[in-house]
């Protein structure tokens, strides 16, 4: 997650860089630096399973060719899960508070959340893989159930860790 916010600051215009010696000013644009990054992180993870979706929705439609439109509803169990997460990571707050936000996240808090967006990472890999297995097990009837029941508990695996990620960030503004 560093390479992102290296990304980050590696930007920083030359008023950023100037304010950056005003006492206490190098706080808040480190902040405002983590939040991009946080973005950023955030915007990778949502395109990242977006393709997924799609790559999902095109293996119902493989699946239906070859005769399989039994399997198809247990796929879109998958294929939505995904195409959910997408959205809610897309659209979550962010992972570093700016100064004025009513939610602050502390330094191990937002140590958490960036092991979330790993694991999403993680999970992404995973769920590809076990696409690679679907597509392999297409026009068979008993590899396919059992490789579309792994993308489903992928896909919810996804979900369950922004939850997570979810309840870190609000756990922080109970504080």
């Amino acid at each position: 997650m560093s390479d992102f916010f290296g990304r980050v600051t590696g930007d920083q215009d030359p008023i950023k860089k100037l304010l950056s010696y005003i006492p206490g000013f190098s706080g808040y644009i480190e902040r405002t630096n983590r939040r991009a990054a946080d973005k950023l992180v955030r915007d990778t993870v949502a395109h990242r399973f977006e393709e997924l979706y799609k790559r999902t929705s095109r293996l119902q439609a493989d699946i239906v060719g070859a005769g399989g439109i039994e399997y198809v509803d247990d796929l879109e169990k998958a294929t939505l899960q995904i195409r959910t997460f997408a959205d809610k990571i897309r659209n979550a707050t962010y992972g570093y508070s700016g100064f004025f936000d009513a939610v602050k996240i502390n330094e191990e808090e937002l140590a958490k959340i960036y092991a979330f967006d790993s694991a999403f990472f993680d999970i992404a890999d995973q769920i590809n893989s076990a696409l690679d297995t679907v597509e392999a097990n297409i026009g068979q009837d008993e590899g396919l159930p059992a490789a579309i029941r792994n993308v489903v508990t992928l896909a919810r695996e996804a979900t369950a860790t922004f939850e997570r990620r979810y309840e870190v960030i609000n756990g922080a503004s109970g504080a």
